[in-house]
C-alpha cells in the first residue's frame, strides 16, 4: 500500500525510520480489511505529496506489525500519529477531515 511518497513502516524499521527521523513523521496505522482506512488513504497520499521534504509519511499494517501497534496503544483504526523528535506530537483516531491533519502538520513543519 506504500507509494512514491508514502513509506511502509514495520516493526523492524520503525525506530530508524520514525523515531530517529530528522523530520516529523506522519504514521497511518491501518489494515487491509478496514474500510475507513481505505477511505482515508487518498488524504494520506495527498498530504504526503504536498509535504515532501518537510514531513515523512508512512503506513503501518497493524495485522503484520503487532509489536509497534501494541506499543502505541492502537486499538481502533484508522489511527494516525504524528511523531516529532521521536515523540508523539498528535494522535488522530478514526476518520478525520484533511484540515485536522494539515493543522498538526503545519505546526510540526515549523
Amino acid at each position: 500500500m506504500a507509494s512514491e511518497n508514502v513509506k511502509e513502516f514495520t516493526d523492524g524499521n520503525f525506530d530508524a525510520e520514525v523515531l530517529k527521523s530528522g523530520q516529523p513523521v506522519l504514521v497511518d496505522f491501518w489494515a487491509e480489511w478496514c474500510m475507513p482506512c481505505k477511505a482515508l488513504a487518498p488524504t494520506i497520499e495527498k498530504l504526503a505529496g504536498e509535504y515532501v521534504g518537510k514531513i515523512k509519511v508512512g503506513k503501518v499494517d497493524t495485522d503484520s506489525n503487532r509489536d509497534i501497534s501494541i506499543k502505541y496503544g492502537i486499538n481502533a483504526i484508522p489511527t494516525v500519529i504524528l511523531f516529532k523528535d521521536g515523540e508523539v506530537a498528535a494522535k488522530f483516531v478514526g476518520l478525520k477531515p484533511e484540515r485536522d491533519f494539515r493543522e498538526a502538520l503545519d505546526a510540526a513543519a515549523k
